[in-house]
């Protein structure tokens, strides 16, 4: 018997090749290219910051919204965070380094925009924490809710 039938009637097969158009989503890579140029365009935190804010007016509603309202709370309540752009998204850093970020439901067609923290953020509970939340609508609980998350994020 020839391997390939041995194979075949022990019922594993060999590995499909995927080609790398199939691997990634289209909503993924824009993020990749835009993360590139992200990395080329690194200008001034200045820049950065208008970089986002425009990021954040070409977003449909209500992303938009939410979007305004998160970069505002972060601004106000963690300024040693400095926005920047992160895959097309905006986002929050402390040397560099991302610490939160908004991503727009409609970015990858999902249902809810999130609210999503790194390694960096400081939000550690034991063995076991949530990392992204979920955003629907901002209403004054949620936003009392972000500014506890990320005030703890930059402790």
């Amino acid at each position: 018997m020839s391997p390939a039938k041995d194979t075949q009637k022990k019922g594993k097969s060999a590995p499909a090749k995927v080609k790398a158009s199939e691997v990634f989503s289209a909503e993924e890579k824009a993020a990749m290219r835009e993360a590139a140029k992200e990395r080329r365009a690194a200008g001034t935190k200045e820049e950065q910051e208008k970089a986002v804010l425009e990021k954040i007016e070409e977003m449909q509603e209500p992303d938009r919204a939410m979007a305004r309202r998160v970069h505002a709370i972060i601004k106000a309540n963690a300024p040693s965070l400095s926005p920047k752009l992160w895959y097309g998204m905006p986002a929050y850093a402390r040397d560099d380094t991302v610490v939160c970020f908004f991503q727009p439901a409609l970015k990858f067609k999902a249902r809810y925009s999130t609210l999503g923290f790194n390694n960096d953020a400081h939000l550690d509970e034991g063995n076991f924490w949530p990392v992204a939340y979920a955003l629907i609508e901002l209403t004054p609980a949620e936003e009392a809710r972000i500014i506890e998350l990320v005030k703890k994020a930059v402790s």
